[in-house]
């Protein structure tokens, strides 16, 4: 059996292609996270989370600011405890909130980040208190259902 140099160099292209395919694999299953400039943590408490998951984007404007580390259960304040690392570059007033929000209709959840006017900025560590929870779909529909019910018995009485 003949060995050629070619051999080397598609053996090389396979696996330069491969390596390819699974770092895309990875980025576009918010897997892997690329960030060399370095971050900054925050917590934020939610009555409701809905269906936040690590590793879920945080943005403001549209633009992903950072990603969420970890989701725990205050069992002092009955709430979704949610730390978040946010980019060094990003620097956010303080009196700037934090909300649940959905891609599309029925898209995966994120956190918005709605700045304020404060001069002074988050910092690691800070803990944000001004947050909406997540608008859960079922929960609409029901409302949207029994005020449909309750009406129509209001019509026949």
């Amino acid at each position: 059996m003949q060995k050629s140099k070619w051999d080397v160099w598609v053996g090389l292209l396979v696996v330069t292609g491969v390596l390819a395919i699974a770092f895309l694999a990875m980025k576009s299953a918010n897997l892997l996270q690329t960030n060399w400039g370095g971050t900054y943590q925050i917590t934020a408490r939610f009555e409701n989370i809905g269906g936040l998951k690590p590793q879920a984007a945080v943005k403001s404007a549209g633009v992903v600011v950072g990603r969420v580390q970890s989701i725990r259960f205050d069992m002092q304040t009955y709430q979704a405890r949610v730390v978040m690392n946010i980019n060094k570059e990003f620097l956010f007033p303080k009196d700037s909130s934090l909300k649940i929000l959905t891609s599309g209709l029925l898209g995966e959840q994120y956190v918005g980040v709605q700045a304020g006017y404060a001069a002074k900025t988050w910092q690691g560590g800070e803990v944000v208190t001004q947050t909406q929870s997540a608008v859960v779909l079922e929960s609409l529909i029901s409302q949207f259902l029994f005020n449909q019910t309750a009406n129509k018995a209001d019509g026949q009485k």
